[in-house]
């Protein structure tokens, strides 16, 4: 795997380059003003589809420069994306069922409901940089690289599917989150790869 990100509120590395922790830990926000500022469906997003928006956008960011610059349209016809995570989309749905959980104070919130699927990342990401490959989120009770180096390579049984951005986007809230995503590329050694994603 030559292109990789791991993003947690106390890490940022990119292709193996660690960059340096700000005194607050790493902030979703300044991450998206600081580097992306260009997609305002971001401020609409749940907190798990900024977490894994911000990481991927730092990733493909470097997948042709090897630096954080312009973003890159590469390979956008045969893209494939899956990614794994163990609770869901659980912080949107609490928040949902936040505004439906009293009869007497009944709000239900369309905007809170559109992110209760996990999905719906992966769709903003393939939106967002015009892939038309398939997309797909897994729930698993841990990271399990046998189990998602099976799952990455079936996407590989579709002739179509040259390469998949994938790999772990959880997220509780905007302070705890853990996103590790990778490209992964037809014929490259998936479960060594992934095994390097989840060091």
């Amino acid at each position: 795997m030559k292109h990789w990100i791991v993003l947690t509120p106390d890490r940022l590395c990119i292709n193996g380059v660690e960059h340096e922790r700000p005194a607050q830990g790493f902030s979703l926000a300044e991450l998206y003003r600081n580097h992306i500022g260009d997609y305002p469906k971001y401020f609409k997003m749940d907190d798990l589809c900024k977490a894994g928006f911000v990481a991927s956008e730092l990733l493909l960011q470097t997948e042709q420069t090897g630096e954080v610059s312009a973003r890159s349209d590469y390979d956008t016809d045969h893209r494939a994306i899956l990614l794994f995570n163990r609770s869901s989309s659980l912080s949107a749905d609490t928040k949902y069922q936040a505004t439906i959980q009293k009869a007497e104070n009944y709000f239900p919130s369309p905007s809170i409901f559109v992110y209760t699927l996990p999905n719906i990342v992966t769709g903003e990401i393939a939106i967002r940089n015009k892939y038309y490959g398939e997309t797909n989120f897994i729930l698993l009770d841990r990271p399990d690289a046998t189990v998602m180096t099976r799952q990455i390579g079936n996407l590989f049984l579709d002739s179509a599917t040259e390469s998949a951005l994938t790999g772990w986007a959880d997220c509780i809230d905007e302070h705890h989150f853990e996103v590790r995503l990778g490209i992964v590329r037809r014929g490259e050694d998936i479960h060594n790869a992934i095994k390097l994603l989840l060091l």
